[in-house]
């Protein structure tokens, strides 16, 4: 399987990244994950980060199900629970 980024969409309230999803077994296919605007300002999630999360989201979805249900969830969203475990894996805190 290759997850391949195809760029992303910025709206009033939300960006939308989108992936092509590319497997030998199965026809191509396109997925979503959108993001809330207000992640970005309200926790220490960067701009920069957007495409990771969405990817490792996207990659943990594809992996967690069988072929019924990765079709069914063309479209994801990023919720809070999805920034905290990210921001804990790629900012460990510092033990003191």
């Amino acid at each position: 399987m290759n997850i391949q980024y195809v760029g992303f969409n910025v709206a009033a309230a939300s960006r939308t990244y989108t992936f092509r999803v590319v497997d030998a077994a199965v026809e191509a296919r396109q997925f979503t994950v959108k993001i809330q605007s207000e992640a970005f300002r309200s926790t220490a999630l960067k701009f920069q980060d957007g495409p990771e999360i969405c990817f490792s989201r996207l990659k943990r979805e594809l992996e967690g199900g069988n072929q019924e249900s990765r079709a069914a969830k063309p479209h994801l969203h990023i919720g809070d629970q999805d920034i905290q475990e990210y921001l804990q894996r790629r900012r460990p805190r510092k033990r003191s």
